[in-house]
Protein backbone atom coordinates (compact mmCIF):
# COMPACT_ATOMS: atom_id res chain seq x y z
CA UNK A 1 0.00 0.00 0.00
CA UNK A 2 0.94 3.36 -1.06
CA UNK A 3 1.26 5.91 2.60
CA UNK A 4 -1.99 7.63 1.09
CA UNK A 5 -3.37 4.16 0.82
CA UNK A 6 -2.44 3.75 5.01
CA UNK A 7 -3.12 6.76 6.04
CA UNK A 8 -6.13 6.58 4.45
CA UNK A 9 -7.13 3.36 6.49
CA UNK A 10 -6.49 5.11 9.21
CA UNK A 11 -8.66 7.50 9.02
CA UNK A 12 -11.59 6.11 7.85
CA UNK A 13 -11.27 2.39 9.49
CA UNK A 14 -9.04 3.05 12.70
CA UNK A 15 -8.87 6.20 14.27
CA UNK A 16 -12.73 6.20 15.12
CA UNK A 17 -12.45 2.92 17.30
CA UNK A 18 -9.30 4.18 19.03
CA UNK A 19 -11.13 6.38 21.61
CA UNK A 20 -13.11 2.55 22.25
CA UNK A 21 -10.06 0.55 23.61
CA UNK A 22 -8.64 3.56 26.44
CA UNK A 23 -10.53 1.84 29.15
CA UNK A 24 -8.64 -1.31 28.26
CA UNK A 25 -6.36 -1.99 30.92
CA UNK A 26 -3.58 -4.65 29.39
CA UNK A 27 -3.04 -6.14 26.04
CA UNK A 28 -5.01 -9.26 27.13
CA UNK A 29 -7.79 -7.14 27.53
CA UNK A 30 -7.74 -4.91 24.17
CA UNK A 31 -7.59 -8.42 22.38
CA UNK A 32 -10.49 -9.28 23.60
CA UNK A 33 -12.18 -6.43 22.48
CA UNK A 34 -15.00 -6.85 20.27
CA UNK A 35 -13.90 -3.54 18.06
CA UNK A 36 -10.26 -4.46 18.27
CA UNK A 37 -11.18 -8.14 16.81
CA UNK A 38 -13.22 -6.86 14.06
CA UNK A 39 -10.51 -4.35 13.07
CA UNK A 40 -7.03 -5.90 13.97
CA UNK A 41 -6.16 -7.21 10.36
CA UNK A 42 -6.61 -3.52 9.84
CA UNK A 43 -4.71 -2.41 12.16
CA UNK A 44 -1.91 -5.01 11.62
CA UNK A 45 -1.66 -3.44 7.82
CA UNK A 46 -1.32 -0.24 9.66
CA UNK A 47 1.44 -0.88 11.89
CA UNK A 48 3.57 -3.41 9.44
CA UNK A 49 3.33 -1.42 6.17
CA UNK A 50 6.92 0.74 5.68
CA UNK A 51 6.21 3.95 3.90
CA UNK A 52 8.23 4.94 0.95
CA UNK A 53 8.91 7.96 -1.11
CA UNK A 54 12.25 9.45 -3.11
CA UNK A 55 12.51 13.05 -3.55
CA UNK A 56 15.75 12.93 -4.86
CA UNK A 57 16.40 15.46 -7.84
CA UNK A 58 19.55 13.80 -9.19
CA UNK A 59 21.81 10.97 -8.44
CA UNK A 60 24.44 11.85 -6.10
CA UNK A 61 28.50 10.70 -6.61
CA UNK A 62 30.19 8.16 -5.28
CA UNK A 63 32.75 9.20 -2.24
CA UNK A 64 35.64 7.99 -0.38
CA UNK A 65 33.41 8.17 2.96
CA UNK A 66 29.71 8.73 3.72
CA UNK A 67 28.54 10.42 6.60
CA UNK A 68 25.75 8.79 9.12
CA UNK A 69 24.06 10.57 11.31
CA UNK A 70 21.85 9.40 14.32
CA UNK A 71 19.19 11.83 15.72
CA UNK A 72 16.69 10.92 18.16
CA UNK A 73 14.59 13.89 16.96
CA UNK A 74 12.05 14.05 19.61
CA UNK A 75 8.96 13.35 17.90
CA UNK A 76 9.72 16.36 15.18
CA UNK A 77 8.09 18.96 17.70
CA UNK A 78 10.57 21.37 16.41
CA UNK A 79 10.87 20.08 12.61
CA UNK A 80 10.85 23.92 10.53
CA UNK A 81 13.99 24.07 13.14
CA UNK A 82 15.48 21.11 12.51
CA UNK A 83 15.21 20.72 8.70
CA UNK A 84 16.84 24.46 8.54
CA UNK A 85 19.85 22.89 11.00
CA UNK A 86 20.19 19.79 8.64
CA UNK A 87 19.78 22.36 5.60
CA UNK A 88 22.76 25.17 6.80
CA UNK A 89 24.81 23.48 9.48
CA UNK A 90 27.81 21.77 7.48
CA UNK A 91 28.34 19.12 9.52
CA UNK A 92 24.50 17.90 9.21
CA UNK A 93 24.43 19.34 5.27
CA UNK A 94 27.40 16.61 4.60
CA UNK A 95 25.30 14.01 5.73
CA UNK A 96 24.60 11.14 3.73
CA UNK A 97 22.23 8.75 5.79
CA UNK A 98 20.14 10.01 8.31
CA UNK A 99 19.03 7.32 10.99
CA UNK A 100 15.45 9.28 12.62
CA UNK A 101 14.29 8.17 16.13
CA UNK A 102 10.82 9.01 17.64
CA UNK A 103 9.30 10.20 14.19
CA UNK A 104 5.52 11.03 14.36
CA UNK A 105 2.76 10.69 11.73
CA UNK A 106 -0.18 12.41 12.15
CA UNK A 107 0.07 13.21 16.29
CA UNK A 108 -1.37 16.67 17.62
CA UNK A 109 1.80 16.90 19.64
CA UNK A 110 4.06 17.58 16.01
CA UNK A 111 1.43 19.65 14.54
CA UNK A 112 -0.27 16.64 12.97
CA UNK A 113 2.37 16.28 10.16
CA UNK A 114 4.11 13.53 8.76
CA UNK A 115 7.56 14.37 9.98
CA UNK A 116 9.67 11.98 8.16
CA UNK A 117 8.14 12.67 4.48
CA UNK A 118 8.28 15.86 5.00
CA UNK A 119 11.73 15.88 6.27
CA UNK A 120 12.21 14.39 3.18
CA UNK A 121 10.76 16.59 0.32
CA UNK A 122 12.68 19.81 1.66
CA UNK A 123 15.70 17.99 2.04
CA UNK A 124 15.30 15.94 -1.39
CA UNK A 125 16.18 12.71 -0.07
CA UNK A 126 14.42 9.12 -0.43
CA UNK A 127 12.62 7.85 2.90
CA UNK A 128 11.39 5.04 4.38
CA UNK A 129 9.19 5.12 7.23
CA UNK A 130 8.63 2.24 9.62
CA UNK A 131 5.81 2.31 12.01
CA UNK A 132 5.89 1.22 15.62
CA UNK A 133 3.12 2.64 17.16
CA UNK A 134 -0.79 3.73 16.99
CA UNK A 135 -1.09 6.02 19.93
CA UNK A 136 -4.37 6.35 21.50
CA UNK A 137 -3.48 9.11 23.79
CA UNK A 138 -1.48 12.17 22.55
CA UNK A 139 1.19 11.35 24.56
CA UNK A 140 3.21 11.76 27.50
CA UNK A 141 3.85 14.21 30.07
CA UNK A 142 3.56 17.45 28.88
CA UNK A 143 2.50 16.01 25.48
CA UNK A 144 -1.07 15.52 26.81
CA UNK A 145 -1.56 19.18 27.09
CA UNK A 146 -0.88 20.22 23.38
CA UNK A 147 -3.95 21.51 21.63
CA UNK A 148 -5.78 19.22 19.12
CA UNK A 149 -6.09 15.73 18.54
CA UNK A 150 -4.07 13.56 16.52
CA UNK A 151 -5.43 12.68 13.06
CA UNK A 152 -3.78 9.42 12.60
CA UNK A 153 -1.52 8.56 15.62
CA UNK A 154 1.45 6.80 14.22
CA UNK A 155 4.72 7.04 15.81
CA UNK A 156 8.10 5.48 14.42
CA UNK A 157 11.90 5.69 13.00
CA UNK A 158 12.64 6.33 9.97
CA UNK A 159 15.85 5.99 7.36
CA UNK A 160 16.35 9.43 5.50
CA UNK A 161 19.57 8.94 2.42
CA UNK A 162 20.96 10.86 -0.86
CA UNK A 163 21.20 7.61 -2.23
CA UNK A 164 18.63 4.61 -3.12
CA UNK A 165 17.01 3.27 -0.30
CA UNK A 166 16.19 -0.98 -0.70
CA UNK A 167 14.88 -4.16 0.88
CA UNK A 168 13.56 -1.92 3.76
CA UNK A 169 11.92 -4.10 6.32
CA UNK A 170 10.57 -3.69 9.77
CA UNK A 171 12.23 -5.81 12.76
CA UNK A 172 9.45 -6.02 15.37
CA UNK A 173 10.95 -6.17 18.95
CA UNK A 174 9.27 -7.41 22.44
CA UNK A 175 8.22 -4.71 24.66
CA UNK A 176 9.55 -4.08 27.51
CA UNK A 177 6.42 -3.43 29.48
CA UNK A 178 2.45 -3.56 28.51
CA UNK A 179 2.14 -0.23 26.45
CA UNK A 180 -1.76 -0.62 26.97
CA UNK A 181 -1.20 -0.81 30.45
CA UNK A 182 0.74 2.14 30.96
CA UNK A 183 -0.17 5.66 30.80
CA UNK A 184 0.83 6.55 27.02
CA UNK A 185 -1.79 3.91 25.90
CA UNK A 186 -0.37 3.06 22.59
CA UNK A 187 -1.10 -0.46 19.95
CA UNK A 188 2.16 -2.27 18.48
CA UNK A 189 5.52 -2.51 19.82
CA UNK A 190 8.70 -1.21 19.75
CA UNK A 191 10.25 -1.82 16.15
CA UNK A 192 13.92 -0.95 14.73
CA UNK A 193 13.82 -0.08 10.60
CA UNK A 194 16.37 -2.25 8.47
CA UNK A 195 17.28 -1.20 4.69
CA UNK A 196 19.99 -1.21 2.19
CA UNK A 197 21.95 1.96 0.68
CA UNK A 198 22.50 1.38 -2.51
CA UNK A 199 25.92 3.48 -2.35
CA UNK A 200 28.08 3.28 -5.87
CA UNK A 201 29.72 0.04 -5.78
CA UNK A 202 28.54 -1.38 -2.42
CA UNK A 203 25.12 -1.73 -0.89
CA UNK A 204 25.66 -1.47 2.89
CA UNK A 205 23.03 -2.43 5.34
CA UNK A 206 21.82 0.38 8.03
CA UNK A 207 19.36 -0.20 10.85
CA UNK A 208 18.05 3.06 12.48
CA UNK A 209 17.49 1.46 16.26
CA UNK A 210 15.37 2.19 19.10
CA UNK A 211 15.66 0.21 21.91
CA UNK A 212 12.99 0.15 25.17
CA UNK A 213 13.72 2.85 27.59
CA UNK A 214 10.74 1.00 30.28
CA UNK A 215 12.49 -2.21 29.78
CA UNK A 216 15.58 -4.09 31.63
CA UNK A 217 18.87 -4.39 31.08
CA UNK A 218 18.45 -7.91 30.35
CA UNK A 219 15.56 -7.01 27.94
CA UNK A 220 17.19 -4.80 25.86
CA UNK A 221 19.89 -7.01 24.65
CA UNK A 222 17.29 -9.67 23.95
CA UNK A 223 16.35 -6.54 21.38
CA UNK A 224 19.78 -6.21 20.33
CA UNK A 225 20.32 -9.82 19.66
CA UNK A 226 16.58 -9.76 17.60
CA UNK A 227 17.90 -6.88 15.34
CA UNK A 228 21.51 -8.92 14.89
CA UNK A 229 19.88 -12.26 13.89
CA UNK A 230 17.02 -10.09 11.44
CA UNK A 231 21.01 -8.73 9.59
CA UNK A 232 21.64 -9.99 5.79
CA UNK A 233 24.32 -12.56 5.78
CA UNK A 234 27.77 -10.88 4.75
CA UNK A 235 26.51 -7.40 4.27
CA UNK A 236 28.46 -4.80 5.74
CA UNK A 237 26.37 -3.25 8.25
CA UNK A 238 25.58 0.32 10.03
CA UNK A 239 23.50 0.29 13.30
CA UNK A 240 22.60 3.69 15.14
CA UNK A 241 20.36 5.18 17.27
CA UNK A 242 19.00 5.50 20.75
CA UNK A 243 19.62 2.72 22.68
CA UNK A 244 18.25 3.91 25.87
CA UNK A 245 21.49 2.17 27.48
CA UNK A 246 20.50 4.23 30.83
CA UNK A 247 22.02 1.51 33.60
CA UNK A 248 18.75 1.20 34.72
CA UNK A 249 16.30 -1.86 34.89
CA UNK A 250 12.91 0.33 34.31
CA UNK A 251 10.81 -2.11 33.23
CA UNK A 252 8.59 -1.59 36.66
CA UNK A 253 9.00 1.88 39.15
CA UNK A 254 10.24 -0.59 42.23
CA UNK A 255 13.40 -1.61 40.14
CA UNK A 256 13.80 2.04 39.02
CA UNK A 257 13.59 3.40 42.79
CA UNK A 258 16.05 0.25 43.98
CA UNK A 259 18.78 0.86 41.21
CA UNK A 260 18.81 4.46 42.08
CA UNK A 261 19.75 4.11 45.84
CA UNK A 262 22.01 2.04 44.89
CA UNK A 263 24.01 4.57 42.45
CA UNK A 264 23.38 7.15 45.36
CA UNK A 265 25.63 4.85 47.46
CA UNK A 266 27.92 4.88 45.02
CA UNK A 267 28.08 8.16 44.38
CA UNK A 268 26.50 10.54 42.11
CA UNK A 269 30.24 11.86 40.74
CA UNK A 270 31.32 8.19 40.25
CA UNK A 271 28.57 7.09 38.65
CA UNK A 272 27.80 9.93 36.29
CA UNK A 273 31.67 9.45 35.03
CA UNK A 274 32.11 5.79 34.85
CA UNK A 275 28.60 4.69 34.61
CA UNK A 276 26.16 6.60 32.91
CA UNK A 277 28.39 7.90 30.39
CA UNK A 278 30.19 4.61 30.35
CA UNK A 279 27.28 1.69 30.49
CA UNK A 280 29.41 -0.41 28.68
CA UNK A 281 31.86 -0.39 31.96
CA UNK A 282 28.97 -2.77 34.01
CA UNK A 283 25.39 -2.11 33.56
CA UNK A 284 24.73 -2.44 29.67
CA UNK A 285 27.98 -4.36 29.25
CA UNK A 286 26.02 -7.89 27.89
CA UNK A 287 24.84 -5.58 25.34
CA UNK A 288 28.34 -4.49 24.25
CA UNK A 289 29.81 -7.75 24.46
CA UNK A 290 27.08 -8.92 22.41
CA UNK A 291 27.90 -6.71 19.86
CA UNK A 292 31.79 -7.44 19.96
CA UNK A 293 30.73 -11.30 20.04
CA UNK A 294 29.24 -10.71 16.67
CA UNK A 295 32.02 -8.68 15.15
CA UNK A 296 30.86 -5.13 15.57
CA UNK A 297 33.09 -2.33 16.81
CA UNK A 298 31.34 0.17 18.96
CA UNK A 299 34.63 1.59 20.10
CA UNK A 300 35.71 3.46 16.79
CA UNK A 301 32.28 4.45 16.25
CA UNK A 302 31.42 6.03 18.79
CA UNK A 303 32.79 9.34 21.12
CA UNK A 304 33.29 7.26 23.93
CA UNK A 305 32.80 8.91 27.55
CA UNK A 306 30.53 11.86 25.46
CA UNK A 307 27.29 12.58 26.41
CA UNK A 308 24.49 12.48 24.35
CA UNK A 309 21.69 13.38 27.01
CA UNK A 310 21.32 15.96 29.69
CA UNK A 311 18.80 14.78 31.93
CA UNK A 312 17.80 18.49 33.59
CA UNK A 313 15.36 18.12 36.67
CA UNK A 314 13.75 21.73 36.25
CA UNK A 315 12.88 21.16 32.38
CA UNK A 316 9.54 20.72 32.67
CA UNK A 317 9.64 18.33 30.08
CA UNK A 318 12.15 16.11 31.17
CA UNK A 319 10.38 15.63 34.66
CA UNK A 320 6.70 15.18 32.86
CA UNK A 321 8.86 12.23 31.24
CA UNK A 322 9.77 10.97 34.63
CA UNK A 323 6.42 11.48 36.14
CA UNK A 324 5.15 8.97 33.94
CA UNK A 325 6.71 5.83 35.38
CA UNK A 326 8.29 7.29 38.96
CA UNK A 327 6.00 8.34 41.94
CA UNK A 328 6.34 11.89 43.12
CA UNK A 329 7.44 11.52 46.35
CA UNK A 330 11.20 10.66 44.63
CA UNK A 331 11.75 13.46 42.89
CA UNK A 332 13.22 15.45 46.27
CA UNK A 333 15.46 12.61 46.68
CA UNK A 334 16.34 13.03 42.89
CA UNK A 335 17.42 16.45 42.92
CA UNK A 336 18.90 16.08 46.49
CA UNK A 337 21.27 13.72 44.53
CA UNK A 338 21.98 15.97 42.10
CA UNK A 339 22.42 19.26 44.23
CA UNK A 340 26.36 18.78 43.41
CA UNK A 341 25.79 18.44 39.41
CA UNK A 342 23.45 21.58 38.80
CA UNK A 343 20.28 19.17 39.28
CA UNK A 344 21.12 17.73 35.15
CA UNK A 345 22.55 14.34 35.26
CA UNK A 346 24.51 13.16 31.62
CA UNK A 347 23.84 9.88 29.92
CA UNK A 348 25.10 8.36 26.70
CA UNK A 349 22.06 6.76 25.37
CA UNK A 350 23.02 6.95 21.63
CA UNK A 351 25.09 4.53 19.97
CA UNK A 352 26.96 3.67 16.21
CA UNK A 353 28.02 -0.06 15.59
CA UNK A 354 29.80 -1.24 12.44
CA UNK A 355 30.60 -4.46 10.86
CA UNK A 356 32.68 -4.74 7.39
CA UNK A 357 32.82 -0.87 7.03
CA UNK A 358 35.71 1.14 8.46
CA UNK A 359 34.14 3.33 11.01
CA UNK A 360 36.02 7.29 11.69
CA UNK A 361 35.67 10.63 13.66
CA UNK A 362 32.76 9.66 15.56
CA UNK A 363 31.23 13.06 17.19
CA UNK A 364 28.17 14.34 19.10
CA UNK A 365 26.77 17.17 18.02
CA UNK A 366 25.71 19.13 20.90
CA UNK A 367 24.59 22.31 19.25
CA UNK A 368 21.39 22.03 18.64
CA UNK A 369 20.52 21.34 21.93
CA UNK A 370 23.00 23.16 24.03
CA UNK A 371 23.22 26.36 21.53
CA UNK A 372 19.64 27.31 21.69
CA UNK A 373 16.75 28.57 23.37
CA UNK A 374 14.58 26.09 22.64
CA UNK A 375 16.45 22.85 22.14
CA UNK A 376 15.79 21.48 18.98
CA UNK A 377 15.51 17.92 20.80
CA UNK A 378 15.82 15.95 23.99
CA UNK A 379 19.17 14.52 22.79
CA UNK A 380 21.68 15.01 20.50
CA UNK A 381 22.64 14.26 17.38
CA UNK A 382 25.58 11.67 16.98
CA UNK A 383 27.79 11.43 13.58
CA UNK A 384 29.67 9.13 11.93
CA UNK A 385 32.00 9.09 8.85
CA UNK A 386 32.28 5.44 6.78
CA UNK A 387 34.77 3.62 4.02
CA UNK A 388 32.35 1.21 2.35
Amino acid sequence: MTPGEVQDLIRRRIQPALPRFLDCCSTPELEAHPVYRELAGEIGVALETPQTGDFRRHDAPAKDAYRFVAWNIERGTQLPRQIERLRQDPAFHRADVLLLIETDVGMARSGNLDVARTMAQQLELSYVFAPCYLSLVKGSGVERNVDGANELGLHGNAILSRYPIVNARRIALPNGIDKVASREKRLGCQTSLMAQIDFPGRRVSTVAVHLDAQSSQRHRVEQMRRILEALPEGSPVVLGGDWNTSTYNSSRAVWAILGFWLRVFMGAGNVIRNHYLHPENWFEKDLFALLEATGFDYRKSNHMGEHTVFYDMRDPRAAGSLREWVPGWCFPFIHWSLRHHGGRCPLKLDWFAARGVTPFEPRVFHEPRDGTHVPLSDHDAIGLDVKV
